[in-house]
């Protein structure tokens, strides 16, 4: 059996800049990803520093981690992003270079956007937390 998904936005909630408040999943399997890190092939932090490189390191390796379960960026019911910084401007560049990416799909869904104080890796500003319906 395919899993449902239903993503919902109460009206009485108020309004978000993309996400859904809760997202249904009626039936199915589960994945759930590792935090995603902004590590290369090799496990070299790519992009030190820099939360553009980071980001954009994070999407290919989510890309890939869906993908090695028959997943896609629309199958993700849950993210939570986690960046190194308490600047709301860093956090909202880092929403919106996910928003743009080839991942963005997996951010209309039920999403959670955090600063930290620290991540696992020196340098390390960002890291993703997906969990995705399976498809058959």
């Amino acid at each position: 059996m395919t899993a449902q998904i239903t993503r919902i936005n109460p009206a009485s909630l108020h309004q978000t800049p993309g996400y859904h408040h809760i997202t249904v999943v009626e039936a199915g399997r589960t994945a759930y990803l590792a935090g995603q890190c902004p590590l290369d092939g090799t496990g070299t932090l790519v992009g030190p520093g820099d939360l553009e490189l980071q980001t954009d390191q994070i999407v290919a390796n989510a890309m890939t981690a869906l993908a090695a379960v028959g997943a896609e960026p629309q199958h993700v019911v849950r993210s939570v992003i986690y960046v190194r910084s308490d600047d709301r401007a860093a956090l909202g560049a880092a929403w919106q270079r996910l928003n743009a990416s080839a991942l963005a799909p997996a951010f209309t869904t039920a999403s959670t956007l955090l600063g930290v104080s620290q991540l696992g890796f020196t340098g390390q500003l960002i890291e993703v937390d997906l969990t995705a319906a399976l498809p058959d």
